[in-house]
């Protein structure tokens, strides 16, 4: 099964633009990384731009609308993620509970959606999509 590990950074929703985190925090993160590859676990992972430095796209009425960063109001936002293949969302949720993360972060932890979830009228839609399964 693969997982989506979605870090959401305290207070990184009123993070400057260019900010990054200190020397200390990389290097327990990629600690954590490396225990993640090691295990044979870690599919990908990415951080994220602040927000600031982001824009959104909403949607009304059939127009879309555009924003850019930083967002009012916002109260959490995505810092980067994780895709692991895992065995079950209890290991999932035990390599979250290892993360080096600041108090008051938050880490979110999504099941992927495999082809095969779908039926077979919704899969016929999907062909043509190889990056849709996982390999």
């Amino acid at each position: 099964m693969r997982f989506m590990m979605l870090m959401i950074p305290q207070g990184y929703e009123s993070a400057a633009p260019g900010s990054v985190p200190d020397a200390g925090a990389v290097e327990a993160m990629m600690q954590y990384n490396r225990q993640l590859k090691e295990a044979g676990v870690l599919l990908s992972l990415e951080g994220l731009q602040p927000p600031s430095m982001g824009a959104r796209v909403t949607f009304s009425g059939g127009r879309p609308k555009v924003a850019k960063g930083p967002f009012t109001g916002v109260k959490e936002t995505l810092g980067g993620y994780w895709m692991i293949q895992v065995k079950s969302r209890d290991e999932a949720i035990e390599w979250a509970k290892r993360c080096p993360v600041q108090d008051g972060s938050i880490i979110e932890i999504r099941q992927v959606q495999e082809l095969t979830d779908f039926p077979a009228d919704i899969q016929a839609v999907m062909a043509g999509f190889e990056e849709l399964q996982h390999h």
